[in-house]
């Protein structure tokens, strides 16, 4: 399996408005999150932009961006069109959507999210890692991820994703993490499909591939990057990686 990492990244977010370029020590986020899917070693890196401002930061950096329509819909919509641009004959039959807003992200799970495409059965693997604090399994911001591990694996079959607490009773709950491994087949189905019901009630694009038949299975980690999403988690990610005194 060859894997090409994609990176997708816009100005328009209305929580936190031009994220990518937010500064953290000195350097744009969205640099941050591409020196880390770079030290991954897991495939070439690109970075998906549908502004010329990101583009001229990642390669300042000396990363490489790839133009694409300002208009598409989603993430997932500008990581395939910069895979199709950068890769027109399908060199790479893995495409992983990283997202632009992990600057904590732990390279490691990068390649994590691609062990569970080992089986030719599944279409979409993704990383989960278990909620450890309290305030996360009410907490309608964290994903939950419905998993089924068998005793002593790592890897299973995602089930079901809810920003509620799924399933009910004792034992572990996982919380998803947004990076997505997808088959290059899959990637290009997946951007055909319209959204669908449970989708836009959870406010969940993944919940699409499963609606539609298509099978996830999740690789269990044991970190979790900070998603910046709101003015306070920029600043939590300005602590969590202020250089040492």
């Amino acid at each position: 399996m060859t894997a090409l990492i994609v990176i997708p990244a816009r100005l328009k977010a209305t929580r936190l408005p031009d994220k990518p370029l937010a500064l953290i020590n000195g350097e744009p986020m969205i640099v941050h999150v591409w020196r880390r899917a770079v030290a991954a070693q897991a495939g070439p890196v690109i970075v998906a932009v549908g502004d010329p401002e990101i583009a001229d930061a990642i390669t300042k950096a000396g990363g490489m961006a790839v133009m694409t329509d300002p208009d598409l819909p989603s993430g997932s919509d500008r990581v395939h069109a910069a895979a199709e641009i950068h890769d027109p004959k399908g060199a790479f039959d893995i495409v992983v959507n990283v997202q632009g807003d992990l600057p904590t992200l732990d390279p490691k799970l990068v390649a994590a999210s691609v062990v569970p495409l080992g089986d030719p059965a599944v279409d979409i693997a993704t990383v989960v890692a278990r909620i450890t604090a309290e305030e996360e399994l009410s907490d309608a911001a964290v994903v939950k991820a419905a998993v089924s591990f068998q005793p002593g694996s790592t890897v299973g079959p995602a089930l079901y994703f809810s920003r509620n607490l799924i399933p009910s009773g004792p034992g572990d709950h996982y919380h998803h993490i947004g990076i997505y491994a997808f088959r290059r087949a899959a990637l290009r189905r997946f951007v055909t499909l319209k959204p669908t019901i449970l989708e836009q009630r959870e406010r969940l694009e993944q919940l699409r591939a499963l609606e539609n038949g298509m099978r996830m299975a999740a690789a269990l980690v044991d970190t979790i990057p900070l998603g910046v999403d709101t003015p306070a988690d920029l600043e939590r990610a300005r602590r969590l990686l202020a250089p040492a005194k």
